[in-house]
């Protein structure tokens, strides 16, 4: 090997390895130390059941689609959080409307005033406050859109900080000493809703 051979081939070593270091790890974090995985792709977890939907388990995805209280359905978490990030991964009918909890204040009485909503609703009337909007709180714009396709949700919520990011994109920020802990819930309140992956990791 000559020397000019020998120099560009620890060049591009240390491009890789730059390279190596500089990608998100939440791409692959998310299943690492410190993770819990809320969802195995087998059964509905150990959630606490608010609101009626037809809440089902179809090809490693939970699945809902079909309303039957009068109120929105959720998945709530049967312990409170404090500082954590949660990783989904989601998939949304155009005409979906439901979206991540944080914070929850009461367990059985979910709503966007008593708890932190990371938005899913891309024909939301106000799209200030649709997909990748904390609803009442952040806005978003330009709002993305997520209907008919799977996408990732990758939420901080530390202190007094809210962080959204929509597939590695963020979209809101919060600051605010209003909910600093409370209950994680997932929603459907219409259309076609899937979750993947659910994954959580205490901060």
């Amino acid at each position: 090997m000559t020397r000019s051979s020998i120099r560009a081939a620890l060049a591009a070593l240390m491009l890789f390895g730059f390279t190596a270091i500089q990608l998100p790890s939440s791409a692959w974090s998310q299943s690492g130390d410190g993770w819990t995985q809320l969802f195995d792709g087998k059964n509905l977890g150990d959630w606490n059941l608010v609101g009626e939907t037809n809440w089902r388990v179809e090809d490693g995805a939970i699945v809902a689609d079909k309303v039957t209280s009068k109120t929105p359905a959720y998945l709530v978490s049967k312990e409170k959080l404090k500082d954590f990030m949660v990783y989904v991964e989601f998939w949304s009918s155009d005409d979906a409307n439901s979206g991540i909890f944080l914070r929850c204040q009461d367990p059985t009485t979910i709503t966007d005033r008593n708890c932190y909503e990371a938005n899913i609703f891309d024909q939301r009337p106000d799209p200030s406050y649709g997909t990748g909007a904390i609803v009442r709180f952040a806005e978003v714009n330009p709002m993305p859109k997520a209907g008919g396709k799977w996408n990732t949700y990758e939420i901080t919520v530390k202190g007094r900080d809210v962080i959204l990011t929509l597939n590695g994109k963020e979209t809101s920020r919060l600051r605010s000493e209003l909910l600093m802990d409370g209950y994680l819930a997932l929603q459907h309140g219409s259309g076609v809703m899937k979750f993947r992956k659910v994954a959580i990791k205490p901060l």
